[in-house]
């Protein structure tokens, strides 16, 4: 049975109810989840025993905090995912733009409300998600936008003289007044805006341009920035950044597993209006091994980094390449290759911010070597050292293939049985004997070619054929 939530403050009064401030709730609902084992951030991975510990405490410790991290570190999940730690319900004064405690007013407007009705005084509950409020910070922000300003059209309708407090109009710090405020990229916030938030962090209250009010405000505030720009030298003030109370760093993940994980819980693939996905776990781990070893590349600019969305966007096109081969080659299946990887470069260039070395020599170019040699790791890890002789003898004894991104797997498992040992290296690099589908045949061969081109043992020309080492 539903519980019905009380209508009015005096029915409000007579059920018991007790307010709390943000902080206090966040910490006891924090608490009930670690008593009852619960997942903190669902979907959150690799920041078990990192950045989640560390949340934790800032939150048990009532702080506000700022996450640091590089683009494509879960930042904004995690922040989202705050409003779970909120009340189901919490209840104001019906109409107020600040939400007003029934109990405890802040602006005129409550407590007008409340002189005037009393415990008939009209209530809404805000459900948890509507007490999260975010926003981005750009060079543009105001301190109307944040505080708020005079609203010469409410003093015109209501008759309100201008220095009346009922012609405010509130900016989205008041309005996140008893719940959660978020602000991505602090330090792109003009400095004057970042004076505007001393008080707030410091005394918890704002002041509203030139009127003679001062409103205690009961929110937490929580951040982001990229650790490049959070210095002083970057373009945080100094007493800003002494004003919060955490400082928790984000990071990529650490393990492949963990990587590969994120991409499958993120990427689209499962296209319910075409024909069934079946993506191979080494198509999966060369994607993600792209992103780990562009994060040691050093003519890629490891300060804006390599963010997980891109793995998980060269999976969608992985995909997608696969499926456009499958809809004109009628084949029953979707069964990316390595060639797919390579197809979906335009996936990778664009994710890539270059030092000077890599603009001399190209995005196109260092996404390629990126693919090849995240082949060669993936082949490496699965099939080191296996006896591959007979599959390089043949190219060594004058032996080519050409295998297309469009030709039909059956087609190229045909082709693949012309080189000696080479379906049979399949099973090296895990695909079990009783897995007879041609794609994944098809798949399978492409990684094993692929990682002897990566040990210099045969080479691979941009069209995607095969042939002897380059002397």
């Amino acid at each position: 049975m539903t519980r019905t939530l009380p209508p009015t403050l005096g029915r409000l009064k007579a059920a018991g109810y007790r307010p709390r401030t943000v902080r206090d709730e966040l910490r006891a609902n924090l608490i009930r989840k670690l008593e009852a084992g619960e997942t903190l951030f669902p979907g959150v991975h690799g920041y078990e025993d990192t950045v989640i510990p560390q949340l934790a405490n800032a939150i048990l410790a009532r702080h506000d905090f700022i996450l640091l991290g590089l683009r494509g570190q879960a930042k904004s999940r995690i922040l989202r995912q705050l409003a779970d730690l909120l009340d189901l319900h919490m209840p104001i004064i019906a109409g107020s733009e600040v939400n007003d405690d029934p109990l405890a007013p802040i602006s005129k407007f409550g407590r007008q409300m409340v002189a005037e009705h009393g415990d008939d005084t009209p209530l809404e509950w805000l459900e948890r998600d509507q007490r999260y409020l975010e926003k981005l910070a750009t060079p543009d922000v105001t301190i109307a936008d944040m505080i708020g300003d005079l609203d010469p059209i409410k003093a015109a309708r209501g008759g309100y003289l201008l220095s009346d407090e009922l012609t405010i109009h509130y900016g989205i710090l008041p309005r996140a007044n008893r719940g959660i405020f978020a602000m991505n990229e602090l330090p792109d916030l003009s400095p004057r805006i970042q004076v505007g938030l001393f008080n707030i962090l410091e005394e918890g209250d704002v002041q509203i341009k030139g009127y003679p009010v001062r409103m205690k405000l009961d929110v937490v505030i929580a951040f982001t920035a990229n650790p490049e720009d959070y210095t002083a030298r970057g373009k945080i003030i100094t007493p800003l950044k002494d004003r919060i109370s955490a400082e928790v760093r984000t990071h990529y993940p650490k393990v492949l597993d963990t990587g590969v994980a994120i991409t499958a819980q993120e990427a689209w693939v499962d296209r319910e209006d075409c024909r069934p996905v079946t993506i191979p776990d080494f198509v999966r781990e060369v994607a993600e091994r792209i992103a780990f070893l562009g994060r040691m590349e050093k003519r890629i600019d490891q300060r804006s980094g390599v963010s997980q969305r891109l793995p998980i966007a060269v999976i969608e096109t992985v995909v997608s390449s696969a499926e456009r081969r499958a809809i004109r080659q009628k084949e029953d299946a979707v069964i990316p290759r390595i060639g797919d990887i390579y197809a979906s470069l335009p996936a990778i260039t664009g994710k890539l911010e270059l030092e000077y070395e890599g603009e001399l020599h190209g995005a196109a170019r260092i996404g390629r070597e990126l693919v090849s040699a995240a082949a060669g790791a993936t082949f490496d890890a699965r099939a080191g050292g296996a006896d591959l002789d007979s599959v390089v003898d043949y190219f060594e004894g004058g032996g080519v293939m050409q295998v297309s991104e469009d030709a039909a797997a059956a087609a190229c498992v045909q082709g693949f049985r012309q080189v000696p040992g080479l379906l049979e290296a399949t099973e090296l690099v895990g695909l079990a004997p009783a897995e007879s589908e041609d794609g994944l045949k098809a798949a399978a061969c492409e990684l094993v070619l692929e990682g002897l081109v990566a040990n210099r043992r045969i080479s691979r020309t941009r069209g995607g054929g095969y042939r002897a080492a380059t002397p």
